[in-house]
């Protein structure tokens, strides 16, 4: 991790904007287009799972207290025709967390070339927690908005998660060194677009067992 972001560094040198923190915005857009192929099936099965919600709860509604074993099985017969999966997200989160891992290693104790170039606005080294929390807080509202995209709001779980995950990782930023904050910032930003236009591209939910 530390080689890679030093060649990315020495990339924005030769495009004439020397800077670690365009480098690790560089390396944020590599990771996000490597991860695509993993990150559309889990999108396009979380927006499918949001607009099955209310199939869900009917199914629920009318099977809960008379055979609870049936209403499983519908639910599940349910995401299978729709092509849902609820463990959809699991992969690209653990693909996800060696990366993270690394790259705050790399940071903690980063031996950077040239020392004015580790600056990004207004925190003075990325290796350090941002002084002034915006970073984290940012990371928070990013993390709020592209959830908010696939989190159905009839749902409990899914809105309690909505606004305890941003409130985490804030917490979780402003303990960490500020290039992490940036690059969690940029994944969710570019992951909202990517999730804009397939939530636009998913196709309508199949009636399916709720009709049975």
């Amino acid at each position: 991790m530390t080689y890679l972001l030093n060649w990315l560094y020495q990339l924005t040198g030769q495009i004439g904007i020397p800077n670690y923190g365009l480098a690790i915005i560089l390396l944020t857009i590599i990771v996000k287009m490597a991860l695509y192929p993993l990150t559309q099936k889990q999108m396009k099965s979380m927006v499918v799972m949001q607009r099955l919600q209310p199939k869900v709860k009917e199914i629920q509604e009318k099977w809960k207290n008379k055979d609870p074993k049936k209403m499983q099985q519908m639910i599940m017969d349910l995401y299978k025709e729709n092509n849902a999966s609820p463990m959809a997200g699991c992969l690209p989160l653990l693909v996800q967390l060696p990366i993270l891992i690394a790259l705050y290693r790399s940071l903690y104790r980063f031996d950077f070339i040239n020392q004015a170039h580790a600056s990004f606005f207004w925190v003075q080294n990325l290796s350090d927690r941002d002084p002034y929390y915006i970073l984290p807080v940012l990371a928070g509202i990013t993390t709020f908005l592209q959830s908010k995209m696939t989190t159905s709001m009839t749902d409990p779980t899914q809105r309690t998660m909505l606004y305890f995950m941003p409130v985490f990782i804030v917490w979780i930023s402003a303990t960490v060194p500020a290039g992490l904050a940036l690059y969690w910032v940029v994944f969710n930003v570019v992951g909202g677009i990517q999730q804009y236009f397939i939530n636009k591209q998913t196709m309508p939910v199949k009636e399916g067992a709720s009709g049975r």
